[in-house]
């Protein structure tokens, strides 16, 4: 097994060390692994693809980290042919929420919500992702 070195601040790592003990894992590397695995598969489910999708993504970043703000904008105009609406709003002390409501294929939605997720400085990604023409076994995907 190849060994990679990850940098985190030492919070997550906190909270990874302490999700393994209370979690039974072995180890952190064994909590990444399962980690890596969860997020390179959740866009693979084959009852998703060749069908249109609704995605609902919602974004949380501090409002002090005026680049996420920025971010979130290129990104809405670059993806502009699935954002079907966007949402901003001022949540508690410091914060800032951005909702984003997709409709597209599962390639358009995962693509969008990898390129949120890789923006630096968000708090939270959180979304959930189903089909337009079956409301039903897949309401909920995140």
């Amino acid at each position: 097994m190849s060994v990679v070195s990850v940098s985190m601040p030492e919070e997550l790592l906190e909270r990874i060390d302490e999700f393994a003990d209370d979690h039974g894992y072995t180890g952190r590397s064994e909590v990444v692994r399962e980690a890596s695995r969860t997020l390179l598969g959740e866009f693979e489910d084959k009852r998703l693809e060749g069908r249109e999708l609704m995605g609902v993504v919602t974004v949380l970043f501090d409002y002090e980290t005026t680049s996420v703000e920025e971010k979130m904008m290129h990104l809405r105009h670059e993806h502009e042919g699935i954002v079907t609406a966007n949402f901003h709003s001022h949540v508690g002390g410091h914060h800032c929420m951005e909702l984003f409501v997709l409709e597209g294929s599962v390639d358009e939605i995962s693509t969008f919500v990898g390129k949120i997720r890789a923006t630096k400085d968000t708090l939270t990604v959180d979304y959930s992702v189903l089909p337009v023409d079956e409301f039903g076994p897949l309401a909920d995907m995140s």
